[in-house]
């Protein structure tokens, strides 16, 4: 095969999110993509597409893409690497999966070293369940299971709405998401996931295109404020933000509630809340991803409104040494 190897350009997001949907059917992930929301990905804060994608083509056609993320802040001194891509089905078992994770392990190492000098770092990579190719992949690369994920969906007849009553007079109000609580939430977010597996603190401008992003639906968001005595701002105690990726179905990114907070009932209210709205505004289920190992009890908390699991998915991990390399490509872009 002649095969070229490049970056991603503005002007590849069609044939793009072709190659993403077409591997979402035949990877049975339902990680269903748009031009315009790859396109947004694309300019993501710290997004280096000349030299943090790769895209493969042959010919005209696109047959394998690959990208990498380091988190902007470390988490317990460890910088955090992934790298997510992947083949059409009919270029597999030719190599070019290998090469891409070539080309980025090695950029993983430079960028990881560019930013957190002298910091520790780790890849991490996506396996879908266990057997699948990928997987396969990442233990001949020396990766192993680092932990386990649920994706998880309910549906109308399957929704069992929170029976968590907030009293007339009570300090607790449910509200609907809206950017003057975005600081606030960011905040509350990176304290409530500073004891999850693998995440790394959120910055102002990656919480700002998370929620601007034309898949966001702040309208199926909820958040929880409580009354402070002698203060004129309520404090955020809990939230539930959504993103619409497939039309119809609801997908819920992000769900935390303040460490003083957990084992009261908040998160389900506002993820009962959520779904009760969207399911009356037409969504026909609604989605999340949870960590099985996660240390909130979410699982507990999802399966008592309704949700049970669709899919499970292997997160691979391997440590990264240092390189000094000034450029890491194996190949010159066109």
């Amino acid at each position: 095969m002649n095969l070229l190897y490049d970056w991603i350009r503005n002007e590849n997001v069609q044939a793009w999110a072709e190659l993403t949907n077409h591997l979402a059917v035949v990877d049975c992930t339902d990680e269903f993509y748009e031009a315009e929301d790859l396109l947004e990905e694309l300019h993501e804060p710290g997004m280096e597409p000349e030299r943090d994608t790769v895209a493969v083509w042959d010919g005209n056609r696109l047959v394998g893409f690959a990208q990498l993320r380091v988190g902007h802040q470390l988490r317990e001194g460890l910088s955090r690497v992934s790298i997510t891509g992947g083949v059409h089905l009919e270029y597999r078992r030719q190599g070019v999966g290998t090469k891409l994770m070539d080309i980025l392990e090695s950029r993983a190492r430079q960028k990881s070293a560019q930013l957190h000098p002298g910091a520790p770092a780790a890849v991490d990579m996506w396996g879908n369940a266990p057997g699948h190719s990928a997987g396969a992949m990442a233990e001949a690369r020396g990766y192993l299971p680092a932990r386990y994920f649920q994706d998880m969906t309910v549906k109308a007849e399957e929704f069992r709405k929170s029976s968590m009553e907030l009293g007339v007079n009570d300090s607790l109000k449910v509200l609907p998401y809206s950017p003057e609580w975005a600081e606030s939430i960011r905040l509350l977010d990176n304290e409530a996931f500073a004891d999850h597996w693998g995440s790394t603190p959120k910055t102002a401008d990656e919480w700002e295109a998370m929620t601007s992003a034309r898949t966001f639906r702040a309208e199926c968001s909820r958040i929880l404020v409580e009354k402070q005595p002698g203060s004129l701002r309520p404090r955020v105690l809990s939230y539930a933000l959504s993103s619409e990726w497939v039309p119809n179905e609801l997908y819920v990114a992000r769900v935390g509630t303040a460490r003083d907070s957990r084992g009261k009932g908040y998160a389900g209210r506002l993820l009962s809340d959520v779904i009760a709205a969207a399911l009356a505004d037409g969504f026909t289920e609604v989605g999340l991803s949870v960590d099985v190992q996660s240390p909130t009890g979410a699982v507990g908390v999802y399966e008592r409104l309704g949700f049970s699991v669709t899919r499970t998915g292997t997160m691979y991990r391997k440590d990264i040494l240092r390189s000094a390399d000034a450029s890491c490509r194996s190949f010159e872009p066109r």
